[in-house]
């Protein structure tokens, strides 16, 4: 199998957990604060375990100070264009409970290019 194939098959399955953390975490927090600050908290905490699964699992590289402050950078891209499309979302009349699922459909492909660009360079 050709490595990109596999690359982008691993970076699904971290993706899947990571965004099954943050939405859980983003969920259960919901009926106590903004939709946007639930966002934030689950996005920290997931964003933490995603880099470390990234490094090893996904790309195989060693974590580093560059890859990581790379990394952070596509993310924090990332976590700007959810909280963006989230409100969008929200403002077009989809319930706060599902409209980080629309979200995720338009942030998580232009992540996989960001984080694939900082990280493997």
């Amino acid at each position: 199998m050709n490595e990109k194939l596999k690359e982008l098959i691993r970076f699904g399955i971290v993706g899947v957990i990571s965004t099954l953390m943050q939405y859980a975490i983003y969920y259960l927090l919901l009926p106590y604060m903004d939709e946007r600050i639930a966002l934030t908290i689950g996005y920290i905490i997931s964003f933490c375990c995603n880099y470390i699964m990234t490094t090893h699992f996904t790309f195989r590289v060693k974590a580093t100070t560059k890859n990581a402050g790379g990394f952070a950078f596509s993310h924090l891209v990332n976590w700007g264009l959810q909280v963006i499309s989230l409100s969008s979302f929200i403002w077009l009349g989809v319930p706060k409970e599902w409209a980080p699922i629309p979200m995720y459909m338009v942030c998580v492909p232009l992540n996989f290019l960001l984080v694939r660009f900082f990280v493997k360079r």
